[in-house]
């Protein structure tokens, strides 16, 4: 071990305070710049990409083309989770989240310079594809290592729900950003928005970068990771480790997201193709009312966070998926009402169910894995539902509506990802409270 790995060991309480506070303000500013970069890319999707992309083919038809482009990087978030967990439970959590965001940076930046259509054909959605599968590497590294930068720091075992909550509060500060950059670019008059103000805000992303980077080399190894090395319990290959040992609650971690994720991702960014296209909405109306969403999510993801410290994280999880489940109908029928009014309180409500989920998730996962493969183990469960989930919700909400022409297709499907979620759950280990050092975790690996 260096010696900077050996501080966490030494340090008095007043200094581990100081730790856990930049722990978490590095982690949840590393995070929101992550998602600002992933989130961007969807809020462009809807908006562009089908009509720069794939010009020639029928609207519906391009924006599914779009779409797909969009879930490629869903697919390739748990290949990240296996890359970057793995190199977080053998090199450490502060290395590992330098990587990611640098990975994710890079990919983003890039897809500003991606030529269209009309210059060099279908390329330029070839090359889109894989950026955005690079995006998703990276994306799907960061989880993990952000919220266990921030929740293994922290000094007590009643806490641990709001602490590990904050790099969730990365999510709305992502999306509020992406939002308010394409609202100032969309202003540009005429075709130039079309043209070239797109591009601007992933340009930018570069800049965020230096500063998430700036501030995640400020901080020390967490003191699990740094007792570990000096324990010489670190894996040889923690991925393969915690799949032989914790199957199940990789497989539940990623089904317990489905009430959340899927619907996230229609009210984020199939919202914007289904009202643009169908119900004829403006695209700054859009853009102005998600963005007010993800400023109520900055309240709603730490209080709901701090609560499951108080009632359970299950209890408080299974509470935000049995409202999703409801809301999803009444959220069509509000968008469907034309009203104005009804139409941008729909998209303005639309997270708080997501958050009630959002704000425990994070420990609920972490928690259930043990401190040696814990990178591993809650980076690959969270991950994986983005394939099942996250990466293909936006398609399936547009082919359902192809379909059925009835916006209640999609609210029953919302209704269907509650129900596995409620399964899933339920048959979760809660460890509200309770400490997670590395015996009990084993245990519990092993049971």
């Amino acid at each position: 071990m260096t010696s900077t790995d050996t501080r966490s060991f030494v340090l008095s309480d007043a200094e581990q305070r100081v730790q856990l506070r930049r722990a978490v303000i590095a982690s949840t500013i590393g995070t929101a710049i992550e998602w600002y970069d992933f989130f961007l890319y969807s809020v462009v999707t809807g908006l562009v990409f089908a009509k720069l992309f794939f010009p020639k083919s029928d609207p519906l038809v391009g924006t599914l083309e779009a779409f797909a482009i969009y879930a490629v990087g869903f697919v390739a978030r748990p290949v990240g989770a296996a890359i970057f967990g793995h190199y977080g439970d053998r090199i450490g959590r502060k290395s590992t989240l330098i990587a990611t965001l640098m990975v994710m940076g890079i990919a983003t930046f890039a897809v500003a310079l991606v030529p269209t259509y009309e210059s060099i054909g279908v390329w330029g959605a070839i090359i889109l594809t894989i950026l955005r599968f690079i995006q998703g590497v990276g994306v799907g590294g960061e989880w993990g290592g952000s919220v266990l930068m921030s929740m293994e720091w922290a000094r007590s075992h009643h806490s641990r729900g709001f602490i590990a909550s904050w790099p969730q509060f990365g999510v709305p500060c992502g999306l509020f950003l992406a939002n308010l950059v394409v609202l100032a670019v969309s202003q540009i008059s005429g075709p130039d928005f079309l043209i070239w103000g797109w591009r601007i805000p992933f340009l930018l992303s570069l800049i965020l970068v230096a500063v998430g980077l700036y501030i995640r080399l400020g901080i020390l190894e967490t003191p699990v990771f740094a007792r570990l090395v000096a324990e010489k319990r670190i894996e040889r290959t923690p991925i393969l480790q915690v799949i032989r040992e914790q199957p199940k609650t990789i497989i539940l971690s990623a089904f317990a997201r489905m009430a959340e994720q899927a619907p996230f991702y229609i009210f984020t960014a199939y919202v914007f193709a289904y009202g643009v296209g169908t119900l004829k909405l403006s695209r700054d109306f859009l853009l102005i009312a998600v963005l007010v969403a993800s400023v109520l999510s900055f309240f709603t993801i730490p209080f709901c966070g701090h609560l499951s410290d108080r009632l359970g994280r299950k209890k408080v999880y299974m509470t935000g998926a049995v409202i999703t489940g409801i809301f999803g109908f009444v959220y069509f029928g509000m968008l469907d009402s034309g009203s104005a009014t009804l139409i941008f309180l729909a998209i303005v409500l639309s997270l708080i169910p997501h958050d009630i989920m959002y704000g425990p998730q994070a420990a609920l996962i972490a928690e259930s894995f043990t401190g040696r493969l814990r990178y591993s183990g809650a980076s690959l469960g969270y991950q994986l539902a983005s394939v099942i989930a996250g990466g293909p919700a936006p398609l399936i909400a547009a082919a359902l509506y192809e379909h059925y022409k009835s916006p209640y297709a999609i609210a029953g499907y919302i209704a269907v990802c509650a129900i596995l979620t409620l399964i899933a759950t339920a048959l979760m280990s809660d460890y509200t409270g309770k400490a997670i050092d590395e015996d009990i975790a084993d245990q519990a690996a092993r049971a």
